[in-house]
């Protein structure tokens, strides 16, 4: 397990100046609600894009909760540093399996359209069915509800 000082003395992560907080902590507020609006508001019609945007909320709120708690800043490797901060700084294993659900959904989804680059017509041709479009729709909507909101949630609590 990686510790907080390692990451600090290899400048993956860094501390906020208190001249700089204000500024983080407006900016992923705002962040992550945009991206839950945008996720809420795309599930039927442009649900891989509102699972992207999902994962999205889930990290900014993170970036949030380690900036306004913790005065942390992550550097390097954002999405896996943000977690590996998160795992060593919040206990809660049920917090962290969400995260790391998110993240492997935003990793899947990626990786889809970076295969879709390469094989542009293949890929489009096999997610434009109806089938697809379903499933899509399906796994959109219970991962906005049954993990991004549940994190939002969680993490707001860890905000008060």
């Amino acid at each position: 397990m990686v510790n907080l000082n390692t990451l600090f003395k290899n400048k993956i992560i860094s501390k906020i100046s208190d001249l700089e907080i204000s500024r983080y902590v407006n900016f992923f507020e705002s962040s992550y609600n945009d991206n839950l609006k945008h996720s809420k508001r795309n599930i039927e019609e442009f649900s891989r894009w509102s699972i992207i945007s999902g994962y999205y909320a889930m990290h900014d709120i993170t970036k949030l909760l380690l900036a306004k708690k913790f005065k942390i800043k992550i550097d390097i490797r954002v999405h896996k540093t943000t977690i590996i901060v998160l795992r060593e700084l919040i206990k809660n294993k049920e917090i962290i399996k969400l995260i790391q659900k998110g993240y492997k959904e935003f990793l899947s989804l990626a990786n889809d359209l970076e295969e879709a680059k390469k094989e542009r017509v293949k890929v489009q041709y096999y997610t434009g069915t109806d089938f697809l479009k379903e499933e899509y729709k399906k796994r959109a909507l219970e991962f906005h509800q049954k993990t991004v909101l549940l994190y939002l949630e969680k993490i707001n609590e860890l905000l008060k």
